[in-house]
């Protein structure tokens, strides 16, 4: 049971442990889902540029100029530029994938992390409250400190994030490929390809995008919530706290070893629409001629570790104390509004089940 369903067990008996947990899992993963959708669409121009500056588009000097105007650049506007230029890329598909994608990862992240807990006998990850607690007034159980539990709870800490930001790249990275190419000449590419309906629906470069998203989903919620706990100094735990040391550790440690994915993402949709066609992409080709032609700064740069940290940090950087801090508040009232349903379902049920048993007894009766 997650640490919300336990802080609110005594209050909410009448649910079983099973539905409250599923309660809170949903209602998590639908406010990840909303606060991520609205925040990325408003930093849209934020993210082209950093797409910009981790392409082949961008070389030489001034990279960062280059993308900046690439990002406004408007044909159908007067001046060739335009505020709004952004923003057109985004359809229907990028808004719904920007909800799933962290709905989703927040949801299989969730589930994963209590189905393996449970299938390998180690404690899930640390929630809210937890987060504030004191590690030193931990009560170790029977066989905590041995390899055997030590290694288990490793295997979980790197599986759970993995399946997370695999599923993730699912739902997200063909909406992030169209919003790179534009929809008219994502349609093209996807014409040219004619791939099955399972590669389509992954996109090109999913592989290079799952990495990516594996690596952001361990930061979020595995290395930001256990390091906070276990080594942030007890007397200066609180909200405030938990938001820079999340917001930290996403600018320099997730983001750092994720914009080297982020760069061989773009390189790699370079290359499969290369020359006004479409071709699968061939990643030992994509990384080798990176370095040929630029060498370590085809992939990581100031210049492109800023801009992902630019279009990245203001959702993922802040999910730890969003998740932790802001989402365990209305729980209680989550909780409180499943128990009214649930128990005028079950009010409902019993009645109906009385009913036929009554109807049963008349029936016998007659006989």
């Amino acid at each position: 049971m997650s640490a919300g369903a336990e802080n609110a067990g005594n209050e909410f008996a009448s649910l079983p442990p099973a539905t409250e947990n599923a309660v809170l899992t949903t209602y998590r993963a639908g406010g990840l889902g909303i606060y991520g959708a609205v925040l990325r669409y408003a930093g849209m121009p934020l993210e082209k540029i950093a797409l910009y500056l981790n392409s082949t588009q961008v070389s030489g000097k001034n990279q960062l100029r280059q993308a900046v105007r690439l990002t406004f650049e408007d044909s159908s506007a007067a001046s060739g530029r335009s505020f709004l230029a952004p923003f057109r890329v985004v359809g229907s598909a990028s808004v719904v994938a920007w909800f799933l994608q962290y709905s989703v990862m927040g949801f299989v992240f969730q589930v994963c992390d209590e189905a393996l807990s449970t299938a390998l006998g180690v404690p899930r990850m640390p929630y809210g409250a937890q987060l504030m607690e004191d590690p030193k007034d931990d009560v170790p159980a029977s066989g905590d400190n041995t390899l055997a539990s030590k290694s288990m709870g490793f295997t979980k800490a790197t599986l759970a994030p993995a399946l997370s930001g695999a599923i993730e790249s699912v739902v997200a990275n063909r909406a992030e490929v169209q919003r790179y190419y534009g929809i008219q000449r994502f349609a093209q590419i996807e014409g040219i390809l004619g791939w099955n309906a399972i590669s389509r629906t992954c996109a090109p470069a999913y592989l290079v995008n799952t990495s990516r998203n594996c690596i952001m989903s361990a930061t979020s919620f595995v290395i930001t919530p256990v390091l906070y706990r276990q080594l942030y100094p007890q007397e200066r735990k609180n909200q405030t706290s938990l938001f820079w040391f999340g917001l930290g550790m996403n600018v320099f440690v997730g983001n750092t070893i994720a914009i080297t994915q982020q760069a061989l993402w773009g390189r790699a949709l370079d290359y499969a629409a290369s020359n006004g066609g479409a071709r699968n992409v061939n990643y030992s080709a994509v990384i080798k001629d990176g370095l040929k032609k630029e060498g370590i700064s085809a992939f990581y740069t100031v210049p492109k570790w800023a801009s992902r940290v630019l279009m990245n940090a203001p959702v993922q950087g802040t999910l730890p104390w969003f998740y932790n801090e802001v989402l365990p508040i209305a729980e209680g009232d989550v909780l409180k509004v499943a128990e009214k349903i649930y128990g005028s379902y079950k009010g409902e049920t019993q009645e109906n089940t009385a009913k036929t048993n009554d109807a049963a007894i008349v029936k016998c009766d007659t006989l």
